[in-house]
């Protein structure tokens, strides 16, 4: 195929946007009301969880335009999804509905639209009481470990879990599950 400069230059900006939001250390949510075709739905990809209202809508549209995607959500569908699902989605450009992206693991949960932000609040306080370090680590193992043979990502993980053995909020965290009290972590 031809390339054109310009428009490889877009879907590398593109690219260069969806990493950020992949490479953020602090967990992501998507919350989903509506369409997420095409760019949306590799934004939603690059987030590390996605909440979805019951009505949105997914898909990789582009196909119909005589395009692909672009901005990652061939790379992001396949490692996600598997490569069945990731072809099944990006060869017929079809759109799927929350129920449908639930099945297949494209969103981790569906709500009512009314309680969508509520639910994505939740998460977050959810992951925000627990100890910052682990779930950034835990972030970083399952990020990078994926795209690595299975001895290197557990070796990631063991490296990952030694360092959080001596902090203070692993101290902190044994501590208050003895005492029977919510943990009191500080990032430390």
């Amino acid at each position: 195929l031809p390339v054109a400069v310009g428009g490889a230059a877009q879907a590398r900006s593109g690219q260069a946007l969806t990493l950020q939001i992949e490479r953020l250390a602090l967990p992501v949510i998507a919350a989903v009301n509506g369409f997420a075709l095409g760019g949306g739905c590799e934004l939603a990809l690059a987030c590390d969880i996605r909440i979805a209202s019951q009505a949105a809508k997914f898909g990789q549209p582009e196909v119909n335009l005589g395009l692909m995607p672009g901005y990652g959500g061939t790379q992001r569908a396949a490692r996600l999804l598997g490569r069945g699902m990731a072809m099944y989605l990006c060869l017929t450009g079809e759109t799927i509905d929350a129920v449908e992206a639930h099945r297949i693991g494209l969103v981790q949960r569906v709500v009512a639209p009314a309680d969508l932000l509520s639910e994505a609040k939740r998460v977050a306080a959810t992951i925000a009481a627990k100890a910052p370090l682990a779930v950034a680590a835990a972030k970083r193992a399952i990020a990078d470990g994926i795209s690595l043979p299975i001895e290197s990502g557990l070796a990631l993980e063991a490296l990952s879990f030694g360092a959080l053995v001596d902090t203070e909020d692993f101290a902190e965290g044994t501590k208050a599950f003895l005492e029977k009290r919510p943990a009191a972590f500080r990032a430390v």
